[in-house]
């Protein structure tokens, strides 16, 4: 079976792609660069050089693929309008859809692939005829959460190596077989565009609008930068600290007046910060709509939270209204909730749009 691999210069699809050469699959690598560096900080470069050696050493061809256009028309330029909404986005969701399991498919099909396979450590079973999606082994390092947009062609078509493999069984791997990634740090930061200066990033793109902020009461406790550099729940950055008045805890921001520019905050986490539930929109099912219109399951409300238990109420095919069984802290619209069963498979997900 011929398999195209997205190779990224990490330790994990390097390891996936030995794992199915080993499994006697033809196995080709495809290097995806997806963001066209202006400022020097693109690691693309030293990546490429290690999807050289690790190829090389194991012994598979490998190319390499510009999507730098489609990355900022299907998914950077949705990063930049949620922030100027002053919703906080979940860019890497988006590019899994949208990117590697887009147009990166798309081509593998044209190397005559007859499956895709990527680092990601998640997986896939098949009942009945449909693909669903559920949760890698290593449950610390599931992935599961940033493919939950994911639609039946595009789960049908990707295989998870690492699926059932721990993460330092894969490092031990790649330190065997001598490979350069073994290593390498994971990738943190957005997704294609790595770690940097959040607010010198985000200026060059958006203009900041400094404004107040203010505390519940309506006083004014300080300045901020620009509301879209801050997320609810947030405590660090608020420069607001060691005021005399104060009793001594720290702030966290609450909420943003987007018309009126200003940024609330509390000192000490306040009954604002919870919320009893929330309405989701763009809600994509793995791998249908189900027929119950109300039903209890699990969710997440961000990455590597504790899955939460939650009551579930389907509105149409694209929106939900979800009850939580305990209040949740830092509820943040742009983000996305994630639905599970007790057994881990992955029913989808939508974008958060309001709380309550």
């Amino acid at each position: 079976m011929r398999v195209v691999v997205g190779i990224s210069g990490g330790v994990d699809s390097s390891v996936a792609a030995y794992l199915l050469k080993k499994q006697g699959h033809d196995v080709i690598g495809l290097f995806m660069i997806n963001w066209d560096e202006q400022d020097g900080q693109c690691t693309a470069e030293d990546d490429y050089e290690d999807v050289k050696r690790v190829c090389t050493k194991i012994g598979i061809p490998y190319f390499s693929v510009n999507y730098a256009k489609e990355y900022y028309d299907r998914v950077f330029q949705y990063f930049l309008d949620e922030y100027k909404a002053g919703r906080t986005p979940n860019p890497d969701v988006l590019c899994n859809r949208e990117i590697k399991f887009g147009p990166f498919l798309e081509k593998a099909k044209a190397l005559g692939a007859d499956m895709i396979a990527t680092g990601h450590y998640a997986k896939t079973i098949v009942k009945e005829g449909k693909t669903y999606l559920t949760k890698a082994n290593d449950l610390s390092k599931d992935q599961s959460y940033f493919l939950n947009q994911l639609n039946q062609n595009q789960l049908s078509s990707v295989i998870f190596p690492l699926a059932d493999i721990e993460k330092k069984e894969v490092r031990e791997i790649a330190r065997e077989l001598e490979l350069s990634t073994a290593d390498k740090k994971d990738s943190t930061g957005i997704c294609f565009i790595g770690e940097r200066n959040f607010k010198k990033f985000l200026k060059q793109y958006l203009p900041a609008q400094p404004g107040e902020i203010r505390n519940l009461e309506g006083e004014v406790v300080g300045r901020h930068d620009g509301l879209m550099y801050y997320t609810i729940g947030q405590r660090k950055g608020l420069n607001i600290g060691g005021r005399k008045d104060g009793n001594g805890e720290r702030w966290f921001v609450l909420k943003k007046d987007l018309e009126n520019n200003i940024l609330y905050v509390s000192q000490g986490e306040c009954d604002v910060l919870f919320s009893n539930g929330l309405y989701a929109d763009t809600f994509n099912w793995i791998p249908e709509v189900p027929k119950e219109k109300k039903f209890s399951c699990l969710a997440k409300f961000r990455y590597r939270q504790p899955d939460q238990k939650v009551f579930v109420e389907v509105l149409d095919e694209t929106h939900i209204k979800v009850d939580f069984e305990q209040k949740q802290r830092a509820i943040t619209e742009g983000q996305f909730v994630v639905l599970y069963t007790e057994e881990g498979i992955c029913l989808g997900g939508g974008i958060i749009n309001e709380k309550f």
